[in-house]
């Protein structure tokens, strides 16, 4: 009984630190999800196993976006910055 509050925690946990702009929350509710499936194969409630497949699906749904997004982000603000430095170097 004690896993399903842990499990509930740590999923809770990955989706207030994705609300704070996070990968690493994304990721947190990731790795959360084979813990669930083995809890359900351990304690027979197999529906369990559809929803941290889903779930799982989700949050590497999320991860992979959120972080492409970040990149373009990264990348964008690094043509910024060489073009502010070639601004300065040509003055």
């Amino acid at each position: 009984m004690i896993w399903s509050f842990v499990l509930t925690g740590i999923g809770v946990l990955g989706l207030y630190i994705a609300g704070s702009k996070s990968l690493w929350g994304w990721a947190i509710g990731l790795a959360a999800q084979p813990l669930w499936i083995i809890f359900a194969v351990v304690t027979e409630q197999y529906g369990f196993i559809i929803s941290g497949l889903i779930y799982g699906w989700v949050y590497a749904r999320n991860l992979l976006r959120w972080r492409a997004e970040e990149k373009l982000v990264r990348a964008r603000e690094k043509e910024i910055e060489d073009e502010l430095m070639d601004g300065v170097d040509s003055e």
